[in-house]
């Protein structure tokens, strides 16, 4: 396997050459649990389990910890407004996070930490920081503690700018700050804040900032020194831009590649819930089968921004498309398996998507590839030729497992909102009206036999008469 990643900290393609043989470690940072995860947040979820996959496929054994940031800002001031405590209000969206990515066919990370349940290790590192000179704690006995920027001539290397260019940290009261970029590693427990959400420290009690918490997470379960760290976009600056400095200041290699996912976009606009205009996972996939929304979501290269607007049915890119999309597979794999009436178990893969995988997880050469698959394969099955149409029929097989899309999986069999329990039913009624329409063949009633023919056309299917007997397909 020659499998060649963009490297967001380079900014350019390199050979992935992992720290262990046969092995790959990767962290990706989680959801801020504070409300309902939206098509935005979940894209990245469903690109680092196409990237799990096709790293098994390629032999390689995949260890993935992604974080539940369940300690923070945004979660206290939205559970005090809905007068719940932060603990069962972070609680509740972390099962919405569970059950939408488990909705989408996501498989779970290896580990999934919470902040707070490592509040030691978190302390460790801040000590460790300010033992190296690289932090500080606020002089006016507020109890915070900050990571001093300037300290750190590397600071700036991932989002390649220069700290002068900077504008000051948001997380945090500029209070006690030697410079106005320097974030905040631990914060001090205040008045108005409950005090079950401050640990005790040697700063006083308090409660960890947002980027010290991922740094001493990954380390704890990945070690030191780890292969691929990721997220959204919008994390490379700041998040993970101090992540790795922190890291990297107190003697931690920390990720060797960087791997971002660009945004899903509304009117142009990232996805975000401060804008209003989210799609929660749980609305969509009422209205589309969640494998479209999958569809949708991978389909584009990973660096690409997706532009998600519930009205544009048939515009290219759209839910709407990526419905015909699953459509097409399922009436592949449907006829093809009437056909060979046996189960495929072979795992082969066209030359042509294990050489888009390669290429940065190029998955819309990837999905070309499948297509033509399906191309071909659907001139086997009208051909009536077995053993060509298993061939085609098992490739395919083996690409959908890749991006998750097997219907016969087991992440699709019990998930809500699966069509799994309509297709015999849809099957049923479809047979039905073909059983009628042959009777009515055979008495020579064809303007009966036309007008059901024709009914099951405008429906948006395909009617094929074979010597077996008619079969339908999706057009």
């Amino acid at each position: 396997m020659t499998f060649k990643l963009y490297n967001t900290a380079t900014h350019g393609i390199e050979t992935f050459e992992p720290l262990r043989e046969g092995q790959v470690s990767i962290y990706h940072c989680g959801m801020t649990v504070q409300s309902s995860p939206h098509l935005g947040h979940i894209r990245k979820e469903v690109v680092f389990d196409v990237l799990r996959r096709w790293l098994e496929c390629s032999g390689y054994q995949v260890t993935v910890v992604a974080n539940v940031t369940d300690i923070d800002d945004k979660i206290l001031a939205k559970s005090a407004a809905a007068g719940t405590p932060w603990w069962a209000h972070a609680y509740h969206y972390e099962n919405e996070l569970h059950a939408a990515y488990k909705a989408l066919g996501c498989r779970p990370p290896t580990y999934e930490p919470r902040a707070t349940g490592h509040i030691p290790e978190m302390i460790e590192l801040v000590k460790t920081l300010i033992e190296k000179g690289h932090a500080y704690p606020a002089p006016d006995g507020s109890g915070d503690v900050y990571f001093d920027v300037r300290s750190w001539p590397r600071y700036g290397e991932l989002s390649g700018m220069r700290v002068d260019e900077m504008a000051p940290a948001e997380d945090s009261d500029p209070r006690g700050k030697r410079d106005p970029r320097d974030f905040a590693l631990w914060k001090g427990h205040k008045e108005d804040e409950p005090e079950t959400a401050s640990w005790p420290s040697p700063w006083g009690r308090g409660r960890p900032g947002w980027h010290l918490e991922c740094s001493a997470m990954s380390g704890k379960y990945l070690g030191d020194a780890f292969d691929i760290h990721g997220g959204g976009i919008d994390l490379r600056f700041p998040h993970h831009e101090n992540e790795l400095a922190q890291s990297a200041a107190a003697g931690r290699p920390f990720a060797r590649y960087w791997m971002h996912n660009a945004w899903v976009t509304m009117s142009g606009e990232k996805m975000s819930k401060s804008l209003g205009n989210t799609a929660q996972v749980t609305e969509v996939t009422k209205t589309y089968s969640p494998r479209a929304v999958r569809y949708f979501l991978l389909a584009p290269h990973y660096r690409s921004m997706i532009e998600f607007s519930p009205s544009d049915e048939g515009t290219k890119g759209s839910l709407g498309e990526a419905t015909k999309a699953i459509e097409r597979i399922d009436s592949f794999l449907d006829r093809a398996g009437k056909l060979v009436g046996e189960e495929v178990t072979s795992q082969d893969l066209p030359q042509a998507f294990v050489t888009a995988m390669d290429d940065d997880l190029g998955t819309p050469q990837a999905i070309a590839a499948l297509f033509s698959e399906i191309t071909e394969g659907n001139k086997s099955v009208s051909a009536r030729d077995i053993e060509a149409t298993r061939d085609h029929l098992a490739k395919v097989r083996a690409m959908l497992a890749v991006f998750g899309l097997d219907p016969q999986a087991p992440e699709w069999a019990d998930t809500a909102g699966s069509d799994a329990r309509l297709k015999p039913v849809v099957d049923g009624l479809v047979q039905a009206m073909l059983d009628q329409r042959a009777e009515a063949r055979s008495r020579k009633d064809w303007a009966t036999a036309d007008a059901i023919r024709d009914t099951l056309t405008n429906l948006g299917l395909t009617i094929e008469d074979t010597p077996d007997g008619a079969h339908w397909s999706l057009s």
